[in-house]
């Protein structure tokens, strides 16, 4: 099996490769943009951190755009944070175009809110924090409901359709943490950096046969 993390200059490629070559040893992981190598791959994974005008910039200059349309449409592909955020059709940050593969976008945690919500939560959040699953996935098999993962983000998906919510996590405001929908998988909480947890999620995807 070939495992393509897609590498357009912003991400935690290498701990994510390394999380992914844990969990699936008989797998070729590769650290790519070479879009050849991700068509050729039985699976794709887009991690990112950074801004998002930064990361749509980058992937376009990469020249792995197309190849990663093209992987959400035709194989299992996870999106890690910022390549989740992707995946929608804008992003509030620079008021930035993403991929438009997902109807939805990506507005910034308020500042302040009118209930209160927010008083006393810094931003971006930060750490572990508890994710209530939305709906059973394969992706979720021994990942127990409420377990915690580590989270580093000031924006976050707001599908338009409810269905796609795979997992929510209350942070001031309750906010969709993962979707799913068809052969997509994506979280904003980054399960390389999420202990045992977050490589059963790893290992789930690896196995997933959508």
């Amino acid at each position: 099996m070939k495992i393509a993390v897609v590498d357009y200059g912003m991400g935690n490629l290498r701990s994510v490769s390394k999380a992914l070559e844990r969990v699936a040893p008989q797998a070729e992981v590769l650290v790519t943009s070479d879009p050849a190598a991700i068509r050729a791959a039985e699976r794709v994974v887009v991690p990112g951190q950074g801004a998002m005008p930064d990361c749509m910039r980058q992937l376009a200059a990469s020249g792995a755009r197309e190849a990663v349309i093209e992987a959400t449409r035709a194989k299992p592909f996870l999106g890690i944070c910022v390549g989740m955020q992707m995946l929608f059709e804008r992003g509030e940050e620079g008021d930035t175009p993403g991929l438009g593969l997902l109807a939805g976008h990506v507005p910034r945690f308020p500042q302040s809110s009118a209930d209160g919500r927010m008083v006393g939560l810094k931003i971006p959040h930060m750490g572990w924090n508890e994710v209530r699953q939305a709906r059973p996935h394969p992706v979720w098999e021994g990942v127990p409901d409420g377990s915690r993962f580590y989270f580093v983000h000031s924006y976050y998906p707001q599908p338009a359709e409810g269905t796609m919510t795979a997992a929510t996590c209350a942070y001031g405001v309750t906010f969709t943490c993962a979707i799913a929908r068809d052969n997509i998988f994506a979280v904003q909480f980054h399960p390389e950096k999420s202990q045992t947890l977050g490589l059963q999620l790893l290992s789930n995807f690896v196995q997933w046969r959508p």
